[in-house]
């Protein structure tokens, strides 16, 4: 069986027919989606799911599940519980579909002093994270709860391998009066920051935001567990790449270095494949430097642009990231000719974040890239299967589901979205291998995905 490393170096020879004959494609086998009589999710033969968590339900703190539902993580509980802590992309100004309703002011004291954005009483952050405590075993939420509240927009993050979420604001709102769609919008704090949730704090936590990982429209994260580096996607056009070093490994808090992914010798590289001629070739291992950032916290959104004339590399709306057996792999919705998003590949370097790393850099490669012909579009929030594959969520117009890449470079689909038009996030497995988790992001849902897995490599 291959390991998983060597899933990418196969996943990125895919497009040499010769390279890719020597790698053997993964067990997993899977046929026909069957129509879900719920109208929830199609899935292959033998494999069932189960219902976590439904926007609008109440939860055991007696607050409403909040609507939209995305980025999420699993986490081991006690007497094998499984803790699922889930982003909510919400906007301020939707009072009826926040976890408060339209009762924010009859809030306890106790509960307002950890909202990070009270919005003037009016419009407090509509986003933030909801912690579950699932029972794989009996199939039932036995407790569900607000656990970071007063954000706005937290999208997609990543968790940490000391037990935390990383919950990201995809968006850079300033403090002040705004109007959107007819609404009134106050708004007391900046956003676009990260906020850090441990998994097993019970209730609301202090929302600080993390200000030395940046202040831009984050949208995932994932960590390199050797160094506790961690690396960061950017939902822009024409984003950066991002890695923060920790002043102190695992405490966020205490602040850091925050740089920007440069390709060596090729300064303010696109990366988009966007015009005739490829910007760059798949499955070229591509040398790296890094740049460093300063004003990190600026009130004008422009540490993108900032980075990019500095040298660094441009990507194509950086979505979905995870760490893949110490790799960092990452989605970029729409790069490519067609626009029908890409699959990057980053390897840390033996010395990364430390002064002999110039002598044996990082390297970046792009490992997939969807066109016409390709099952896999825009693809977004993924992760590594315990055997090896990789599983996507797809953020296209219609008919998104989840799609597995096998390490030759086929492509399979495994669910299919009958519930809505809406984009599939938060993937992830259970701790033990055993279920898989996805969210329905729109009107907001989680499920738990049961079945014959194959078995680890």
């Amino acid at each position: 069986m291959l390991n998983r490393r060597r899933f990418l170096q196969c996943l990125a020879a895919a497009a040499s027919p010769a390279a890719a004959a020597s790698c053997r494609a993964a067990d997993f086998a899977v046929g026909p989606l069957r129509p879900d009589p719920n109208e929830l999710l199609d899935l292959p033969d033998g494999f069932e799911l189960t219902i976590v968590s439904r926007a609008g339900d109440t939860m055991s703190d007696g607050l409403k599940v909040p609507a939209a539902h995305d980025g999420m993580a699993a986490f081991p509980g006690d007497d094998g519980r499984i803790i699922l802590v889930c982003n909510h992309e919400m906007k301020s100004g939707y009072p009826e579909y926040s976890a408060f309703g339209t009762s924010f002011a009859d809030q306890p004291e106790s509960v307002k002093a950890k909202v990070y954005d009270l919005g003037g009483s009016e419009t407090p952050g509509a986003g933030g994270t909801t912690t579950t405590i699932y029972n794989p075993v009996t199939r039932r939420t036995e407790k569900q709860y607000l656990s970071l509240a007063g954000t706005e927009i937290n999208c997609a993050g990543g968790p940490t391998p000391w037990g935390s979420w990383l919950s990201c604001e995809e968006c850079f709102e300033s403090a002040g009066t705004s109007y959107a769609t007819g609404r009134r919008i106050v708004r007391e704090e900046r956003h676009g920051y990260v906020f850090e949730v441990p998994s097993r704090h019970e209730g609301l936590v202090e929302p600080v935001p993390l200000r030395a990982m940046g202040r831009f429209e984050h949208e995932g994260a994932a960590v390199h567990e050797p160094t506790g580096i961690i690396y960061m996607t950017e939902d822009r056009h024409h984003s950066l790449f991002y890695r923060f070093i920790p002043e102190t490994p695992g405490k966020l808090v205490n602040g850091g270095r925050l740089q920007a992914l440069a390709i060596k010798g090729r300064p303010s590289q696109r990366t988009h494949n966007w015009s005739a001629q490829a910007d760059v070739e798949q499955g070229v291992d591509m040398q790296t430097q890094w740049i460093e950032l300063d004003d990190v916290n600026p009130v004008e959104n422009i540490l993108r642009l900032r980075g990019a004339r500095a040298g660094a590399a441009t990507f194509a709306r950086g979505e979905g990231i995870t760490n893949a057996a110490g790799d960092i792999v990452f989605c970029c919705t729409i790069g490519g000719p067609a626009r029908l998003g890409q699959v990057w590949r980053y390897e840390p370097s033996e010395f990364e974040g430390d002064e002999r790393e110039a002598t044996a850099p990082g390297k970046l490669s792009l490992i997939a890239e969807s066109d016409e012909n390709s099952l896999l579009r825009n693809a977004d929030n993924l992760t590594m299967a315990p055997w090896g594959d990789l599983i996507i969520c797809e953020d296209t117009h219609d008919h998104c589901g989840l799609v597995g890449i096998r390490p030759d470079g086929t492509q399979y689909a495994f669910a299919d979205n009958a519930w809505s038009d809406s984009e599939l996030a938060g993937v992830c497995f259970s701790p033990d291998g055993q279920t898989l988790f996805v969210n329905i992001q729109y009107p907001g849902m989680t499920v738990a995905i049961t079945g014959p897995w194959p078995s680890a490599s």
